[in-house]
């Protein structure tokens, strides 16, 4: 591998657009129908052949930088793939941050899936697609939905993939409040309220993409706890989005709406100490492909 090469990607995130909780599975994950959305707000990663130890730098203090930051656990599987011994060692990953991390965006995801991009072609590893679906599922349930972007029906854990016609384009507004909110603890929390009877499994038909009112069963759980979901929610709808939600597990929630200029009206409605606002057109599966290497 030469010294000098460099591979940069675009990492970029989700929204859910849709989420259903429709039951708990044997091994404790939940079953779900969500169909995920990519939008042009991105992690940009430079992977550089530098001679030691692999390592990770990033510039948010908060983005670890060891064996729990999925990048790391990517590098490792490439490393056994490529049937290397030891640790994976002379590439250093520069992350420059913009998706807010327990947001319910998939920074982490995202950046995840570039890696076995960037690390395969360093390493001159040939991997089928099966073979890729298969390392980023090992590493967490949204990573698959990466590889492809797009508008995409996740299934089962969120890992079974049914590619969908794109969303036609719209602007969102996404509002991520002063917290985090990780995923264990919502699921925790629909697990909790569904013993209590305030929510709890139920079949539900094949989620649509232009629902309108609540379409993310986590919302009701996290507003609970975190009133200011509800009140973001509601205030974007009054600007005039036709879709609104809590993404994922949250804390972000985010607005749809089909002119940029009533997106960027939108924001000083939700405006706020400690949030911050993105204003990101969604983007096509193609677009998402053609991006994540420029």
């Amino acid at each position: 591998m030469p010294a000098e090469r460099t591979i940069t990607c675009r990492a970029f995130a989700k929204i859910n657009l849709d989420l259903r909780v429709t039951g708990v599975r044997p091994d404790g994950y939940h079953e779900l129908r969500t169909t995920f959305q990519s939008i042009a707000l991105e992690d940009t990663l430079v992977f550089a052949h530098i001679p030691g130890p692999f390592r990770i730098d990033c510039d948010d203090p908060a983005c670890p930088a060891d064996r729990s930051n999925l990048v790391w656990r990517a590098a490792e599987q490439l490393w056994r793939a490529a049937r290397r011994r030891g640790a994976p060692r002379d590439v250093t990953v520069r992350i420059v941050k913009k998706i807010p991390m327990q947001a319910g965006l998939g920074g982490g995801s995202s950046d995840a899936a570039a890696a076995i991009r960037a690390l395969a072609a360093l390493w001159g590893i040939k991997l089928t697609p099966e073979r890729r679906l298969r390392l980023a599922a090992g590493l967490g349930a949204d990573v698959p939905y990466f590889l492809a972007g797009g508008t995409v029906l996740g299934t089962d854990r969120g890992d079974r993939l049914s590619l969908l016609p794109d969303l036609p384009r719209a602007w969102a507004v996404v509002v991520v409040p002063g917290f985090g909110v990780s995923t264990k603890d919502a699921f925790g929390w629909w697990d909790r309220d569904a013993r209590d009877g305030q929510d709890g499994p139920r079949r539900r038909r094949r989620p649509r993409f232009a629902v309108r009112g609540e379409a993310n069963d986590l919302q009701k759980v996290v507003a609970r706890r975190h009133p200011i979901v509800a009140t973001l929610v509601a205030a974007l709808k009054r600007e005039g989005a036709y879709q609104a939600s809590l993404s994922g597990s949250g804390s972000a929630v985010f607005g749809l709406f089909r002119r940029k200029r009533d997106a960027d009206r939108a924001v000083a409605a939700v405006t706020g100490r400690r949030r911050k606002i993105f204003v990101a057109r969604t983007l096509r599966r193609r677009e998402c492909r053609r991006l994540a290497a420029n």
